[in-house]
């Protein structure tokens, strides 16, 4: 789930967006605050296809406790289209521009939402987590499960076993419920290269 913005800038080039018009791909819609509910209910309403992750929490008011399903990535919806299609998403009230750099939007990996999306549905807990850059901590990969592949840093909370992942395009990071036996360290190898 990481990329630096430099191996993000050499995987898509000016040239290669236009390739990848034709082919539908998942893009980072960033949203105005606290309108990611609003952006995926028109998305939907549209036909479009998206994603939009949530996580459960408890709220507290002084008269009362409620469940929440808020955004598991603040201020962002999933779009999954053809890039030639994308004023479709960027004429919705309240999506600010597709995620990208000079040269225009950067898909994201299929791998990334597609095993985050898996992983949610089968009951993984997961929670927004302050966006880390990935050298920090003690690296370690996912071996088993939906998410199997993606590299995260290790933590450890009240004898559980969780992984922050993070994705670099949107520097945003989850902490996710893992079952110990299906992490395994990353050698100090890989790490040095990626850097």
């Amino acid at each position: 789930m990481e990329l630096s913005c430099t191996k993000i800038a050499n995987r898509v080039g000016v040239a290669d967006i236009d390739m990848q018009s034709h082919a539908p791909r998942w893009y980072a819609a960033y949203t105005c605050a606290q309108h990611e509910k609003s952006v995926a209910t028109q998305l939907d309403a549209r036909g479009l296809t998206h994603y939009l992750p949530l996580y459960k929490t408890l709220r507290r008011w002084s008269d009362r406790r409620k469940v929440v399903h808020l955004p598991l990535f603040a201020g962002y919806v999933f779009v999954r289209m053809e890039l030639r299609n994308r004023l479709d998403v960027l004429q919705l009230p309240g999506v600010v521009r597709l995620v990208g750099f000079n040269a225009g939007p950067i898909p994201l990996e299929d791998g990334e939402i597609e095993g985050l999306r898996q992983a949610l549905e089968e009951g993984v807990r997961a929670e927004p987590y302050p966006y880390l850059h990935l050298s920090i901590g003690r690296r370690v990969r996912i071996v088993a499960g939906p998410l199997a592949g993606r590299e995260g840093v290790l933590k450890r909370w009240k004898g559980a076993v969780r992984v922050v992942l993070s994705l670099e395009l949107i520097q945003s990071s989850i902490l996710v419920d893992v079952d110990a036996t299906s992490i395994e360290p990353v050698s100090s190898s890989v790490t040095s290269a990626r850097a």
